[in-house]
């Protein structure tokens, strides 16, 4: 009978030392301070997201896709601070949404300076894009016509001044690359724009 008990409490305090041992290590766990040499994630501001997007792994695959990325580069350009660098790689990645006809109808300095003086404009007013809302899916056009496929579709841009707030409503002409990519052939204004009223 002796040893059936000693054999009991053997197994009892075995038990005690894991249970003991696994609430040890839960408590180290739960209070370990991170390992200085372990990777944390670093926050990115909205200019380097957008600097760090990779067309080539990534690029949109629909018209709608194409034009949201567009309005993101624009809020980033319009909205943001940054130096002259950071600038002009954005101006770079924007062109790579437009088509080639709509890239060479300036030369890249035109390119440079039209932008410079458009975001210069909207800072002068102290304006800024406060979001956008493009057309959905359902609502693009899409035609055929000199042997290319197009897409017709529609974005509109909040405006903000103080606590005024305005609409511009945009028409976006696409076409369809040699790659099947879609990118922007030209945009216009439509009719229907409200614009930002004074205060």
């Amino acid at each position: 009978m002796k040893k059936k008990s000693n054999g009991g409490i053997k197994i009892l305090i075995i038990g005690i030392v894991l249970v003991l041992l696994l609430i040890g290590y839960y408590y180290y766990l739960s209070n370990k301070k991170p390992d200085s040499s372990e990777e944390t994630a670093v926050e990115t501001t909205a200019v380097q997201d957008m600097l760090l997007y990779n067309f080539e792994r990534n690029y949109p695959p629909s018209p709608k896709e194409v034009v949201k990325l567009f309005a993101e580069y624009c809020m980033v350009i319009h909205n943001e601070e940054y130096s002259e660098e950071e600038f002009l790689k954005l101006a770079d990645m924007v062109q790579e949404l437009y088509d080639d006809e709509l890239i060479a109808n300036k030369t890249p300095n035109q390119y440079i300076e039209d932008l410079r003086w458009d975001v210069n404009q909207m800072k002068e007013q102290e304006m800024v894009i406060s979001s956008y809302s493009v057309s959905s899916s359902t609502d693009v056009d899409f035609f055929d016509r000199d042997g290319y496929e197009w897409a017709r579709l529609y974005c509109t841009f909040t405006l903000r001044k103080g606590t005024d707030l305005g609409m511009s409503e945009e028409v976006f002409l696409l076409r369809k690359d040699s790659e099947g990519h879609w990118k922007i052939y030209g945009w216009t204004l439509t009719e229907n724009v409200n614009e930002v009223t004074e205060p």
